[in-house]
């Protein structure tokens, strides 16, 4: 009989702890976000203010930030499974009219293009 994991809180958790976890979460969205090629960008920014491409460009920023280099094309392909261009090509659709007034009416709540205007969350003690 296997025991059950400890409940850790945020305070418990060891900073390498905190970082394997947030990855892997990391990794499934973009695993759900290249599987779930009918949810276009559009969408997603009127629902939840990001898209495919902000994820790729904080991916290019945050890789920046660790000294490796990498542009938002490099971002953007490491969140798309593919080069984006190919990914548009193959799986955009044309946005309607509605789509492109509630993207404008939403703009103030999309997140910033950056980064370094996130609220930083608190690390956790170790």
């Amino acid at each position: 009989m296997t025991k059950p994991m400890p409940t850790l809180t945020p305070t418990q958790q060891t900073a390498n702890q905190t970082q394997a976890i947030e990855a892997a979460v990391f990794r499934r969205l973009v695993a759900h976000l290249q599987k779930r090629v009918d949810v276009q960008n559009i969408d997603m920014m009127i629902l939840a203010g990001f898209c495919r491409n902000c994820l790729g460009d904080w991916y290019a920023e945050a890789a920046r930030e660790a000294g490796v280099a990498c542009d938002k094309s490099q971002g953007r392909a490491q969140v798309y499974g593919m080069p984006y261009d190919a990914w548009k090509a193959q799986y955009q659709t044309e946005a309607s009219q509605e789509q492109l007034a509630q993207l404008k009416a939403q703009a103030e709540k999309h997140a910033p293009s950056s980064l370094q205007s996130q609220p930083q969350p608190q690390k956790p003690n170790t």
